[in-house]
Formats: structure tokens, sequence, C-alpha cells
């Protein structure tokens, strides 16, 4: 299964994202979508998962959406959450996955067998950070996430 992670759209869905996340049999987006036509959009290319980021709050459409979502990917429970901060300290043992975004920082990072990954700003360029997607292969108990650089 290929998974497609993207984060801090804020209302700008960029044509290399889309070819990034081509082919994904499922799309994750951490928040801070920006706009309703970016769900659309990503609906379109695969079923979706998706949370309000901070700046999606006072948008009225995005009231929907939730804070916190857990999912299954493959075998792989998942928490998605825009914030790392808004992770509960002490989560389920049976979390594996952790999605974040909010930073525009991409990571991939493994701890006691979770893995931790924000896949950056696929948006509008902050401060002098890449902008990014990553994209998860999964095939049974091997999980394999990258980043993936959109501008050079």
């Amino acid at each position: 299964m290929k998974t497609g992670v993207i984060s801090d759209t804020h209302g700008l869905m960029r044509p290399e994202a889309l070819d990034a996340l081509a082919g994904c049999e499922l799309i994750v987006h951490a928040g801070d979508i920006g706009k309703p036509e970016i769900i659309e959009v990503l609906q379109a290319l695969a079923p979706l998962q998706v949370v309000r980021g901070n700046n999606d709050l006072k948008l009225p459409w995005a009231a929907r959406l939730a804070d916190q979502r857990r999912f299954d990917m493959e075998g792989w429970q998942t928490l998605l959450v825009h914030d790392i901060a808004d992770v509960p300290a002490e989560l389920d043992e049976a979390v594996r996955v952790v999605i974040t975004g909010h930073s525009h920082k991409p990571l991939v990072d493994w701890r006691e067998g979770r893995l931790y990954l924000n896949p950056g700003s696929a948006g509008p360029r902050r401060f002098k950070l890449p902008v990014t997607v990553a994209v998860i292969e999964i095939e049974g108990e091997h999980l394999a996430p990258r980043i993936i650089q959109l501008l050079d």
C-alpha cells in the first residue's frame, strides 16, 4: 500500500504535490488546509484522512473536521494530529505511526519502534524551509517512509 502524506497547504495545491501523490491508495492531510477545494482535489485522488490545523480553526467550513483522528493503515494503527504538542504523553501501545504537521519541517523519526512523521509543508514556502510531502510504502510489517522535495 502506498500512502501519501501532505500538510500545511494553506490554500495552495501545487501541481508538484499532486504529481508526488499520484498512485497513492490513501492520502493523509495533517492540517492547515486553507481552502475546502484542497480536500476535494485530494479526495478525487484517493480516500482521505484529514484533521484541521490551527489556521483552519477560524474557517467556518473546517468546523466539521476533527482535531485528531485515529485510523488503521494496513495494520498500522495511526494517530493524526496537526501539532506534535497535541500528541498525548502516554500513547496507547497500539499506535505505531504518529503523523503531524504544523512546524513545516519534514521529519522521519523512529522512536522505540514507533514512526513519527511530519511531511513538512506543501504550501507557500516559509523562511528557508523546503517544500515537501511524504510517501509511506507499506508491505505487511515493513513500513518505508520517505520525504519528497517538491521544489529546488
